[in-house]
């Protein structure tokens, strides 16, 4: 314990006893361990500040490390000719202009309604003429008596 032997703790004991006096030393022995305790807290809270710190930098050198990464990716893409992104942007703008104007040269919703009504009443008119047809073929059926045989 403390780098030193058995023996040595207790000539320090005896001194102790001696130099406090045998009344005083359990209240100085626990004011000791106290000072101990409080010591050894400092030093862990030190330490691990220290670790923290040193976490810090290193998260702080990976975050260096990635954004020098993205830096050369980007400077790569802009110097890469064959990467023309306006040129791609311009096409599909083009695209997107000739899809809208298709569809406003095409017919409006009131001509395509009109259309539907005209044949649905053309529909109509060559039904009814078919069941008038079907009526005039048909032969007409007298109402009269039957007779028993």
């Amino acid at each position: 314990m403390f780098g030193m032997s058995l023996g040595e703790i207790l000539i320090v004991a005896i001194i102790a006893i001696l130099f406090i006096g045998p009344e005083k030393l359990p209240d100085t022995m626990v004011k000791i361990a106290k000072f101990f305790r409080s010591f050894k807290k400092s030093v862990n809270e030190v330490k691990e500040s220290i670790e923290q710190e040193v976490h810090l930098k290193e998260l702080k050198e990976e975050a260096i490390s990635y954004k020098e990464q993205l830096e050369k990716s980007v400077d790569e893409i802009k110097h890469d000719s064959s990467v023309n992104v306006m040129d791609d942007l311009t096409d599909g703008f083009a695209d997107i202009k000739n899809s809208f104007e298709s569809l406003d040269k095409g017919p409006s919703d009131a001509e395509i309604f009109k259309e539907m009504q005209e044949e649905l009443a053309l529909e109509k008119t060559e039904k009814a003429n078919k069941l008038t047809e079907k009526s005039e073929k048909k032969p007409k059926k007298k109402k009269g008596k039957k007779k028993d045989v």
